[in-house]
């Protein structure tokens, strides 16, 4: 069995904070794949199901970020997964918004909730961390992370919640550079079929055409440009589902 662990705050006055990212990405994972409903056990939200063949449970802690490792380990002590089986999604003020790193063990670089989980279940964890910006300052932290996202960066979530869940076979399969790799591809819009390169009889001289976007094999995670807003409004559609759903 996979443990999928998303750290957040409970209640619907968080739902679209930054410090949340981890909770919208168990949120999309089981809308998607058709998990069903989360239900109240262990001190968490949990829905168990198969994704591509793999046995997953999702947890949602219901104790409060610095308290998420309480949680963790009760349900680690009741479902007993091998060590390596447990991921945990959460966000990384040192990242910028649309950029992501996997490790596994490490520091807590600050997050109260990895402190917690460090404490309670060890380091010995594999380590989903989504970038959410940092503010500029420290004593601008708390303010900025128990805050909503902003307009631009909910148009960047609603393209990378989908694909962190549409590729999340990748990850379960222990392929955790692929799977970064196909989140990029999601990311990075494709080359425009009317750039000067493409259009017949193009005018501008080829010394003076533009530059190609960047190839899908860049390892940094980012939005190259602003995607449509129809992906901004899909995204609202479920911050809003969040909001209205009872705890």
């Amino acid at each position: 069995m996979h443990v999928l662990i998303g750290l957040g705050n409970p209640g619907s006055q968080y739902s679209g904070h930054r410090h949340n990212i981890g909770f919208m990405v168990m949120d999309q994972i089981a809308q998607d794949h058709g998990l069903g409903s989360f239900q109240g056990k262990l001190g968490g939200h949990l829905v168990q199901g198969r994704i591509g063949g793999e046995k997953v449970l999702l947890v949602k802690p219901q104790t409060f970020m610095n308290r998420s490792g309480q949680c963790a380990r009760k349900v680690l002590d009741f479902y007993k997964p091998k060590a390596e089986a447990v991921t945990v999604f959460y966000d990384e003020l040192d990242l910028a918004p649309g950029k992501m790193r996997i490790k596994t063990g490490g520091g807590s670089g600050g997050h109260n909730g990895i402190k917690s989980l460090d404490a309670h279940i060890g380091q010995n964890y594999q380590r989903v961390r989504l970038g959410i910006g940092h503010p500029g300052h420290k004593d601008r932290v708390s303010g900025y992370v128990l805050h909503d996202f902003s307009s631009e960066d909910r148009d960047m979530l609603a393209l990378l919640l989908p694909a962190l869940s549409d590729q999340l076979p990748l990850l379960l399969s222990g392929d955790a550079a692929k799977y970064s790799s196909k989140v990029l591809q999601h990311l990075v819009p494709e080359k425009s079929a009317h750039s000067p390169k493409n259009v017949k009889n193009a005018t501008e001289p080829p010394a003076k055409q533009a530059a190609s976007p960047p190839s899908a094999g860049v390892k940094e995670l980012r939005v190259s440009s602003k995607p449509k807003t129809a992906l901004g409004a899909a995204f609202d559609a479920l911050l809003r589902h969040g909001r209205d759903k009872k705890d």
